[in-house]
């Protein structure tokens, strides 16, 4: 190999992910795919409230829409496993677009609430399309872990990216257009994105088709469970965070600004995902694991400190953007672990689960700061997230020694081999 060859990804690591053929059209309609997930739900929001006059049901549907994709999303992403992404990713996403639109008629003519409900609920089938351009990469770059790691950062990178976008435009959308805009737009973009990711065939993963014995779940994996409780307690965070940061500019005063200082978390943990993904990354998986989540804990008393002791929006936007900088990495190696445990031909089953995790404690979070709130005060509701934080390094420490020290066929010899 020429000497020129090794040096380029230690200039630019991310160029030699997209040096392979047909990896940025998939990032691309991977990218316009992925940018209404953040839209969605704030749209619903705008858009039910805007007509029905109640936030109460606005939440509501939406609740429970996040509950049925708690439910089929892991069911999708076995069907994409086994008979391939292109195949699965198409149909579902144009339910899940049905489910949208079936939901903006039901508002515009004012149907009864209960087929909100159903509308909403209806778009549980969309794909995890970050979960499907993990597997690609995954794919692509099989043995080659400094490769992967860096194409997991990129990931989490335009997850944050998206995330901070999306409920931004839809909120644009919604107020410079019509109430229905959002969500309109959206499901454009959705299905845009999903036909043009699913278009490129050369990069997909063969599927893993059906096998005749029953296989063993991601959930049964080593180490799997704990691990997913962790993502649970991460997705606290982002929750509890979100709601408390409303609260607190709501209660001095400045609720539009709310949004801006949430987009400067998002930008903290964009930039230092980007950053991480550029360097060697050193140890084992869960030992990096446990260490980026001991940083989120500590980075995290920021924004409590600077709410109770200063009082002080610019100070708290500050404090958030610096507490963001630890979840990216904290994720980029949650996920790598993911990838490490799942049983081989159910990587994006495994992703989902850990995706409908971080959901499921997004929704606990946003429950336990809104209590805090409105009990302990808006200033001592960033102790939720501190909280959950803790608990995701607890999580992080009790997955790490449930896989690094031997299971239980290694201390007893007289159990069969293939038990």
């Amino acid at each position: 190999m020429p000497p020129a060859e090794p040096h380029a990804p230690r200039r630019n690591p991310y160029a030699r992910l997209f040096r392979i053929p047909g990896a940025t059209a998939f990032t691309i309609g991977n990218l316009i795919a992925r940018l209404p997930m953040g839209m969605f739900s704030v749209s619903a929001v705008i858009m039910i409230a805007g007509t029905r006059g109640s936030y109460a049901l606005a939440g509501a549907v939406t609740a429970t829409g996040l509950a049925a994709t708690a439910v089929v999303a892991p069911w999708t992403a076995r069907l994409v496993d086994r008979h391939g992404q292109a195949r699965i990713a198409v149909p579902a996403t144009a339910i899940a677009a049905l489910g949208s639109l079936a939901l903006l008629l039901c508002v515009r003519y004012g149907a009864p609430d209960w087929t909100l409900f159903a509308a909403y609920a209806a778009t549980a089938t969309t794909p995890n399309t970050g979960g499907m351009s993990r597997a690609r990469w995954a794919h692509l770059l099989k043995d080659d872990e400094r490769a992967v790691h860096t194409a997991n950062s990129f990931e989490q990178a335009a997850d944050e990216l998206c995330f901070m976008l999306g409920p931004v435009l839809a909120a644009f959308l919604c107020g410079a257009l019509f109430p229905e805009a959002g969500t309109l737009i959206g499901v454009v973009l959705l299905l845009t994105g999903v036909l043009v990711f699913a278009a490129q065939r050369t990069t997909e993963p063969p599927p893993r088709g059906r096998t005749p014995h029953k296989e063993k779940s991601p959930l049964h994996a080593r180490g799997m469970p704990t691990l997913l409780a962790a993502f649970l307690a991460t997705g606290a965070v982002f929750g509890s965070m979100e709601v408390v940061t409303i609260a607190y500019a709501d209660a001095r005063g400045h609720k539009a600004a709310a949004g801006a200082i949430l987009a400067l978390q998002a930008a903290g943990s964009c930039a230092a995902g980007l950053l991480y993904g550029a360097v060697k990354p050193s140890g084992p998986p869960h030992r990096r694991h446990v260490l980026c989540a001991v940083s989120m804990a500590a980075l995290m008393t920021l924004p409590l400190l600077a709410a109770t002791l200063t009082g002080s929006l610019l100070v708290l936007a500050g404090a958030l953007l610096v507490a963001g900088m630890a979840t990216a990495p904290t994720m980029v190696t949650g996920m790598a672990l993911i990838q490490q445990r799942t049983p081989e031909g159910r990587l994006n089953e495994g992703m989902t689960l850990a995706v409908t995790g971080l959901l499921g404690g997004i929704a606990c979070g946003s429950a336990s700061g809104g209590w805090a709130v409105e009990h302990l005060g808006t200033a001592q509701g960033y102790a939720v997230p501190v909280a959950a934080a803790c608990c995701a390094l607890l999580l992080s420490i009790a997955q790490a020694y449930a896989t690094s020290t031997p299971g239980p066929r290694s201390v007893r010899p007289h159990a069969p081999s293939a038990a």
